[in-house]
């Protein structure tokens, strides 16, 4: 299972990236200054950080570039409001191995740090499969019963993260911070909207309503 250290102040944001990655299966520790997160970094029990610029106490900059003097090699992607030309090379040219200016889309994070694990022993999935119905993750298309489906790519992360946790329930909440962003709405009915449109596409009784919870995956398939 893959360790994943987050160095990010704003609270809402870490709680974002940490319950994301969590609900994908790595391991998250999240700490909120430059020195910690330099600490924490170099105690070689992280497989990668993600790294935000604007931290108290030491920035994102001098983190990395303090790891890369110690010849540190672990993967690290900037996360940070600054998207200028000028700090993209900066990141990049101090060590970086990706930068995301914010807001970002979870969905986007998470495949870019799949990128940089790729590397790992534990094999990738590149495909989700629950009854007559596919996901390939690298095509980021589905089927049912061999047959192309067309998703936009909100329904996609959608139903990839349906995929990923059969029988459990997810709350709108938490689907609408995984596959909206931390910007989202909590009043929104935009989750209804989407899964009517996923059941319309893979099947009807493919995703159950929980009353008062949110909506799982079947554990029954067709």
């Amino acid at each position: 299972m893959n360790r994943v250290l987050i160095v990010e102040d704003e609270t809402r944001i870490a709680a974002f990236v940490e319950k994301g990655l969590r609900a994908n299966g790595f391991t998250p520790t999240v700490v909120g200054d430059g020195i910690s997160g330099l600490g924490h970094a170099m105690s070689g029990e992280f497989d990668l950080v993600v790294l935000d610029v604007g931290l108290p106490g030491m920035d994102g900059f001098t983190v990395l570039r303090r790891l890369r003097q110690a010849r540190s090699q672990l993967p690290v992607i900037i996360l940070t409001a600054r998207d200028s030309v000028t700090d993209t090379v900066a990141a990049l040219e101090g060590g970086a191995d990706d930068y995301m200016p914010k807001p970002f889309k979870f969905d986007e994070l998470l495949a870019r740090i799949r990128l940089r694990l790729r590397s790992d022993r534990t094999p990738e999935v590149t495909m989700l499969q629950h009854g007559p119905v596919g996901l390939d993750l690298r095509t980021r298309r589905a089927s049912v019963d061999g047959r192309t489906v067309d998703l936009s790519a909100r329904e996609f992360a959608l139903a990839e993260i349906f995929w990923r946790n059969p029988g459990q329930v997810l709350s709108r909440e938490q689907l609408l911070s995984h596959v909206w962003g931390y910007d989202f709405d909590p009043g929104s009915n935009v989750v209804d909207v989407y899964v009517g449109y996923l059941r319309r596409k893979l099947g009807a009784d493919l995703i159950e309503t929980v009353r008062g919870m949110g909506y799982r995956l079947s554990a029954s398939t067709p």
